[in-house]
């Protein structure tokens, strides 16, 4: 766990674009919140090793995320059946479950339909908010923290060189 809180705070700490550490966060949010056997998802890791993210907050974003899910099943079983069984969908689903590639999708599930329609509605709010938390984050608290008395007392502790030797600049 500490390895893990090491890393994100390396990340954050580090000169990685804003825009990729929260482009990961949004990635996370899909494979996270959708079932991890799902065709959408193998699409989504092979986008995130195709253009540049972080991958550390992408993986633990979705393990993270993934606990949320388990949380939000309800609700997402919810909206994919109000989804799935609406009047004017019927026939639209009805045909695209007549061809295999969305058999394979596993559209027609609940939870998959609910949980990435949540996750999608998301997508754009959430790069939106976290890009700007990070540079908040980079601009006002990093440097407050960094003049902190509390940082010097935290130096000396195990935390500490662990995080030096995650992030490399103990040398």
């Amino acid at each position: 766990m500490l390895k893990a809180l090491a890393r994100i705070l390396k990340v954050l700490n580090s000169e990685t674009e804003p825009s990729q550490i929260s482009l990961a966060l949004c990635l996370a949010l899909i494979t996270g919140f959708t079932p991890v056997w799902s065709l959408h998802n193998l699409i989504v890791v092979l986008l995130a090793l195709i253009i540049r993210v972080n991958l550390s907050t992408f993986i633990v974003g979705t393990v993270v995320l993934s606990g949320v899910a388990y949380l939000l099943d309800p609700i997402f079983s919810w909206i994919g059946v109000m989804v799935l069984t609406a009047g004017p969908l019927e026939s639209l689903w009805t045909a695209l479950y007549n061809i295999p590639l969305f058999r394979l999708a596993k559209f027609n599930n609940s939870i998959v339909m609910g949980s990435l329609l949540v996750s999608l509605a998301l997508f754009l709010p959430t790069f939106i908010l976290a890009n700007l938390a990070i540079r908040r984050y980079r601009e006002h608290v990093l440097q407050w923290v960094r003049k902190s008395r509390v940082v010097e007392a935290l130096t000396a502790t195990r935390f500490y060189s662990l995080y030096e030797s995650v992030s490399g600049w103990g040398r």
